[in-house]
């Protein structure tokens, strides 16, 4: 296996901290009193988010935490996210993110771990979180925001009390080679593992990803459908708005087409980070006819496949196109993207500058154009490991070459095309077929709204598609529908691959912590 080339695109100094490149880099460049942050009708400036940051580094010292010991973050988007996030890297420490509105179980398996030094959270958390943090070992300060802080400490009474000028609130120079954050993969096959990253990952995808691809401008309002504690988010609606100096929308609530559309009205956003799930709420909602969406210059997705029919039917009402991307936490962020001008819709586009990749057979050699494969990609942000995982980290990481589980086929032009998961693929008749491509078929039906394609067993011991489906509004689950929908999808794909039984839901199907459909579940 060849070494690839992934210089670093630009110096870093010796004591490099994240804090100060994406924070008081825009300190350094004028933005004092730019808004860096609208939560609302409420907003902070550069220079106020900065004293929050300084207050709670203080804290963080204040409380013990040492370089490279984890803080775990559970907290629901504002502003208090984003000091804590900062500030944890301000001091050298790691951070570690997970989504609030978790269960007990899910917080007592965080917290043991990772060994978190600190905690922030959320008053609304704590009938989840409290047992565990009390019995958490390792943890010697819980910060809580709201109200009722439940005998943890308040986190609006240490910010205040906090000295944002003494050496507590100085950037640890931890360098660029140092730990600066654990992202979870989403546990599809077992508990989820931390992908241990320093801090040069994260600045390597921001210059990479982040100015040469998506193309972040000062002037840009950024509004994110996921939350900050998925990777994706801490990228594309903190990251990197920051180093841009471009300003940033959150809002603490579920991301429905309602939500979103008020969100668009209130702060006019020019970038959208979204999912295909929610590019196909909007404009199925009955406010997107009426909806001023001019705003927009940008819309992004990830996460889960975007189905062709559903990009130009939202380039259609926005005159925008989506670029389409994949990443992993493996990889911090997006490594193969489409870019603005060259969307071929279905393809996730080219690899984004500063990566490398093949497509590989079981034996690990590179396969044809054309012919599918896994995909090794290497780039500057390649983790370091699983935690507390060495045989997986040797199974996934080769130095900067990390061999995913997904299944992709690359073209003769050298465009990327997803096939799925390797563990999702269905043999069929001897042959393998991918779900997504049947349900990227289904989709283009007038009557499914959304859909899921598994394997099930036909009676006979052999593995046939089944396809789980939420009808669109006016039309009904029956006998008629399934033979219709049969029919579409042998009108377009090969006759093996048509899905053999249906099943019909009314609510919409589970989604994991990342919103993508919860597939495992639905198996």
């Amino acid at each position: 296996m060849v070494a690839p080339d992934v210089t670093f695109p630009m110096e870093l100094p010796a004591s490099f901290n994240l804090s100060e490149y994406f924070l008081d880099r825009n300190l350094d460049e004028g933005r004092r009193d730019k808004v860096a942050v609208r939560v609302g009708s409420e907003h902070r400036t550069y220079g106020e988010i900065h004293d929050g940051v300084l207050r709670m580094s203080a804290a963080l010292r204040d409380a013990g935490v040492r370089p490279e010991e984890r803080v775990l973050i559970v907290l629901p988007d504002g502003f208090e996210f984003v000091e804590a996030w900062f500030a944890t890297l301000r001091v050298g420490a790691v951070f570690a993110m997970v989504n609030p509105l978790l269960k007990a179980k899910d917080y007592a398996y965080y917290l043991d771990y990772s060994r978190a030094a600190a905690v922030f959270t959320h008053e609304s958390v704590l009938p989840e979180i409290g047992e565990a943090l009390r019995s958490a070992a390792a943890c010697r300060a819980a910060f809580v925001v709201g109200e009722d802080a439940g005998g943890f400490t308040p986190y609006e009474e240490a910010r205040r009390a906090a000295d944002p000028s003494g050496e507590g609130a100085a950037a640890e120079p931890v360098g660029p080679d140092g730990i600066a954050g654990w992202l979870f993969t989403s546990g599809s096959t077992g508990e989820p593992k931390a992908c241990v990253h320093a801090g040069r990952d994260f600045a390597y995808s921001t210059e990479t990803y982040a100015l040469q691809v998506a193309g972040y401008r000062e002037e840009d309002v950024c509004l994110s459908v996921p939350k900050l504690f998925f990777g994706y988010a801490t990228g594309t609606n903190l990251m990197f708005p920051f180093r841009v100096g471009a300003t940033v929308v959150l809002f603490e609530g579920r991301a429905t087409a309602d939500e979103i559309l008020d969100q668009v009205e209130a702060h006019r956003p020019t970038f959208l980070t979204g999912v295909p799930t929610l590019f196909n709420n909007v404009l199925r909602s009955d406010r997107c006819g009426a909806a001023d969406l001019s705003s927009l210059r940008v819309s992004l997705s990830a996460g889960e496949a975007l189905p062709p029919a559903l990009y130009e039917e939202w380039k259609e009402r926005t005159g925008v196109e989506i670029l389409d991307g994949i990443g992993s936490a493996e990889m911090f962020h997006i490594y193969i993207s489409s870019v603005m001008g060259e969307v071929v819709p279905g393809s996730l586009g080219r690899l984004v500058p500063g990566y490398v990749a093949e497509v590989v057979d079981p034996e690990g050699r590179p396969v044809e154009d054309g012919d599918p494969g896994r995909l090794r990609i290497a780039g500057g942000s390649t983790a370091l490991c699983y935690w507390g995982d060495k045989d997986k980290s040797n199974a996934t990481f080769q130095g900067a070459w990390c061999t995913s589980a997904d299944v992709f086929r690359r073209d003769a032009d050298g465009l990327f095309w997803y096939v799925g998961r390797g563990d999702d693929l269905l043999k069929v008749s001897g042959i393998w077929v991918s779900p997504l491509e049947i349900e990227n078929v289904l989709l283009d039906h007038a009557a499914v709204h959304e859909c899921c394609v598994v394997g099930r067993d036909d009676g006979d011991g052999l593995v046939k598609a089944h396809a789980i489906v939420v009808c669109a509004q006016g039309h009904q689950g029956s006998d008629d529908l399934a033979s219709g929908l049969k029919a579409h999808v042998k009108e377009m794909l090969a006759p093996h691959k048509y899905p053999r039984s249906f099943e019909w839901r009314t609510e919409p199907l589970p989604r994991n912590d990342r919103g993508k459909i919860a597939r495992k579940l639905l198996k």
